[in-house]
């Protein structure tokens, strides 16, 4: 098999827990963020991109679902009860690369280098750790 070839999993979403429970809120998250921002490598650079910076190569209709995908996660952190501040920042950082995604080229741009759903994955990890620390997972 080519070592560039992109597979997917097509039984990911069936394993995906769908409860509440944080450790599967926390799996779930952790999969749409590496659906949007790490899905494959490009050869050369060494640089993962994903589902947010293919669909920001579509005008305005592909920066509006990234931006709705990047809202689900939002939403889910909501569920985990983080505070009005956090979300505000988190729906902060997906208005904005929604609207830079609006301008042509520069919007390519920022999905290339500007991660909203990675740095507000790292926001519920923290919340998380902090909060329900059974959901941490270690790394290796």
């Amino acid at each position: 098999m080519n070592p560039r070839t992109v597979r997917i999993d097509p039984t990911l979403i069936e394993r995906l827990p769908l409860t509440r429970d944080p450790s599967h809120v926390r799996q779930r998250l952790e999969a749409m963020e590496k659906l949007l921002e790490g899905l494959f490598v490009i050869p050369g650079i060494n640089r993962r991109v994903g589902l947010d910076a293919i669909l920001g190569l579509v005008p305005v209709a592909g920066d509006l679902v990234a931006a709705a995908l990047g809202a689900w996660i939002v939403w889910e952190a909501r569920n985990l009860g983080m505070s009005r501040f956090q979300l505000a920042r988190m729906s902060g950082r997906v208005g904005f690369d929604a609207l830079l995604g609006m301008v042509p080229l520069v919007g390519d741009a920022a999905d290339f280098f500007y991660r909203s759903n990675t740095r507000n994955l790292k926001q519920i990890r923290r919340h998380l750790d902090k909060h329900h620390p059974s959901t941490a997972t270690i790394e290796g």
